[in-house]
């Protein structure tokens, strides 16, 4: 039996964007919990729920992309073909993580910040700080 380049393209790119998109994520919210201990104020039981809901859409957004994006639409004729479709939607799937890396940094980020001046403005006016 023949086994077509589109196959084997498939077989290349589905386990490579499945690992790239654990790493980037595991990563990524291995060091985020520090964020949100911060954003809640040490209140570790919501924290670490809310970075794993954030953990859970970042792989539902990132795994659902690269499926969609995962057709090729015509019949590869050889290995040169078959490199050149999986470097642009490869390079294109890791782009599109990077930009949601960044993005969920950005949230991060604006969490604390916000965080941050909630705590400013509480000391600054001598009221307690609301409880969430």
């Amino acid at each position: 039996m023949h086994t077509s380049f589109n196959s084997i393209a498939y077989l290349i790119y589905l386990p490579l964007v499945v690992v790239v998109t654990w790493f980037v994520a595991h990563t990524l919210f291995k060091n985020s919990r520090v964020f949100m201990l911060d954003i809640f104020h040490g209140k570790a039981e919501i924290a670490m729920a809310t970075n794993r809901l954030f953990e859970t859409g970042f792989y539902l957004l990132n795994l659902g992309f690269s499926l969609w994006i995962m057709t090729i639409a015509y019949k590869l004729e050889g290995t040169q073909d078959m490199l050149e479709v999986l470097s642009t939607k490869i390079g294109g799937f890791l782009i599109y993580l990077g930009i949601m890396l960044f993005f969920n940094l950005y949230l991060f980020f604006r969490g604390r910040r916000i965080s941050k001046s909630k705590e400013r403005l509480a000391a600054v006016t001598n009221a307690p700080f609301p409880k969430d």
